[in-house]
């Protein structure tokens, strides 16, 4: 009966300390982004990922083929597209079904975010008391710390980008794997017994079943979003605090044998995303962004993040690149004084606490793969980019939480008050949070929305936005806005091929073919490798006559894709006009092959034989 009792109280204590409170911020979560659900796309990648992508439109062989080998969108992530796949299986193009999957995947991540805690919590615990150490962390404050941890991972206004940004999917699935990752592995280390440099042979690698688990989950979640890379080293960080497993040096070798399948998994898929970034052309090469410079801006992310969890406002979809880097400047001279004494001030203190330097590398080693060292894009830093390295800081909240309790635990006689007062405060933080959540929920409701809060709050820095702006008047069939748009996108920086040829194409739609030439004239001296360019260029030079000039356009556009059939189609006719049947019937053989059905119309029109 003894026996029974105590089971039965240690279930009870579970359900209060850890699933209880993890549940109830989970549903706060839920709550709060279902206001997501009023968003629209955005054409932000939302129309590669999903709007525009025939790929995901069937879950066949062929799709399945396409996402396990596919650079699409300049990465490789099979579970992302799964994810998509599956969602526009059961939900078309409706955008709510798709906002839906995001923010349930938040939740839930939300909910592990305050289980892993916990368990990370009581493991510390216990390992201090078996050292014989005295410690504030009782039951019910280690569940106010999981708890404070989740509500903030849950509200932060910083995670809005990867929940209510429908191409972000890859930030909550990856998420979601990571943290189940995590679990797994503290259940490895929880359950384990014996040393690690006692195993040998395969029993090293894959010392049990939780173990590889874990390094099951942790594929799924690089299959997700390449960003779980570091995971490896996370691990072995826990493993030195809170798990204590690496007491001395000599431990260490054991420990990174065991790590050596993660490892090799993170290898994997790194020369995966460099391949797929490569090809997409989204690696910036160091020429272009020196080596110094990178190391400056990454300084500076990595303490613009941490201020943006202390006070989140100007949050940005795109954050400008910085001019000019230089020490000379303190914007860049601090960041590298704070990254370099907060480095320093948790190797001091190790000794007594471990707990400053495990938290700090954690946040570095996790934002490595995204702080710029490889520049990928445009933007030095992004929100995103924290959903998972923001876990440490939020950690450290919630061990400040529970740090409070405990002093105010110590207050005789208003103690009563004291508590009150503080869970007032705290609601009102996280009330406040949410609040500014909301309205950055909001931000995201459309494309329009988009760019025109981002050019409200940077109307200088950021010529992209007018450019994306100006893409969606056009859409809606609002011209002259989208004109307005595409001039300040030049006058802020003319050296975008690709808006010259969407001012070009409307200006040929309204008749302004002189105009149209000057722009995809302007394009293709900016890049002379942008078919798109050419051929726009030809159908201008067609409209005024100048069937001399297209045809060298058309030209030029096949040597430089010869599978654009579309092409082929235009020279055929243009040859046709000209009075050159056999080149005509020569260009509409080739497209009518490929299935170009206009060259096959063309060929029965004029009673060839394909």
């Amino acid at each position: 009966m003894m026996e029974l009792a105590q089971g039965t109280t240690e279930v009870t204590y579970q359900r209060r300390t850890r699933y209880a409170p993890a549940a109830i911020v989970s549903l706060i979560t839920l709550g709060l982004y279902l206001t997501a659900l009023r968003n629209d796309f955005v054409l932000w990648d939302d129309d590669l990922y999903v709007v525009n992508n025939l790929h995901i439109r069937s879950l066949d062989l062929s799709f399945f083929q396409w996402a396990a080998t596919a650079f699409h969108a300049s990465n490789w992530h099979p579970l992302t597209w799964l994810s998509h796949a599956l969602d526009y299986a059961v939900w078309g193009l409706d955008p709510r079904g798709h906002h839906l999957t995001s923010v349930l995947m938040h939740s839930v991540n939300t909910f592990l975010v305050a289980l892993v805690s916990v368990l990370l919590l009581e493991t510390y615990r216990e390992g201090a008391e078996r050292a014989g150490m005295t410690t504030i962390l009782t039951r019910s404050r280690i569940a106010l710390a999981g708890a404070v941890t989740g509500i903030l991972f849950g509200v932060h206004p910083l995670h809005v980008e990867s929940v209510a940004w429908i191409a972000e999917r890859k930030d909550v699935l990856c998420g979601l794997f990571v943290l189940l990752s995590f679990l797994a592995y503290t259940r490895f280390v929880r359950g384990a017994t014996g040393q690690a440099e006692d195993r040998s042979g395969m029993a090293a690698l894959f010392p049990g079943r939780w173990h590889t688990l874990s390094l099951l989950l942790f594929a799924f979640a690089l299959l997700s979003k390449p960003m779980a890379v570091s995971l490896p080293c996370v691990l072995l960080i826990l493993d030195w605090h809170p798990f204590g497993r690496i007491g001395t040096l000599k431990r260490l070798p054991a420990l990174l044998l065991e790590k050596l399948p993660f490892f090799a998994l993170s290898a994997l898929s790194s020369v995966l995303t460099l391949a797929a970034q490569r090809s997409g052309g989204a690696t910036e090469a160091l020429t272009l962004v020196p080596a110094a410079t990178r190391l400056l801006v990454a300084a500076h992310a990595v303490t613009a993040y941490l201020a943006k969890m202390l006070l989140p406002i100007q949050l940005l979809p795109l954050y400008p690149y910085p001019r000019e880097a230089s020490l000379a400047s303190a914007e860049f001279a601090v960041p590298v004084l704070l990254v370099a004494g907060m480095t320093a001030a948790g190797i001091v203190v190790v000794k007594k606490n471990r707990l400053w330097l495990s938290v700090w590398g954690y946040y570095l080693v996790t934002l490595l793969p995204v702080i710029g060292i490889v520049q990928v894009g445009l933007q030095p830093m992004a929100d995103r980019y924290t959903y998972l390295p923001s876990l440490g800081p939020f950690l450290l909240a919630g061990l400040a939480a529970a740090w409070v309790a405990s002093r105010t635990d110590m207050i005789s006689g208003r103690r009563r008050a004291s508590r009150g007062l503080l869970a007032g405060a705290g609601i009102a933080g996280i009330a406040l949070l949410a609040l500014l959540t909301v309205q950055q929920i909001g931000i995201w409701r459309s494309t329009i929305d988009l760019w025109t809060g981002l050019i409200a709050r940077v109307p200088e820095r950021v010529p992209e936005a007018y450019f994306k702006r100006g893409n969606a008047f056009r859409e809606e069939g609002r011209i002259a806005q989208a004109l307005a748009d595409y001039d300040r996108t030049i006058a802020l920086d003319g050296s975008f091929p690709q808006v010259y040829i969407n001012r070009g194409a409307l200006q040929g739609s309204l008749g302004r073919i002189d105009l149209a030439l000057q722009d995809f004239t302007a394009a293709i001296a900016l890049d002379p490798s942008v078919t798109t360019a050419y051929s726009n260029r030809a159908l201008a030079f067609i409209a005024l006559g100048r069937y001399p000039d297209a045809l060298r356009d058309l030209d030029r556009v096949i040597a430089l894709d010869p599978s654009s059939w579309t092409s082929h189609v235009s020279r055929g006719r243009l040859n046709l006009r000209r009075g050159d049947r056999d080149r005509a019937i020569a260009d509409f053989r080739i497209a009518c092959a490929a299935g170009e059905r206009e060259a096959c119309r063309e060929l029965q029109r004029m009673a060839v034989v394909n």
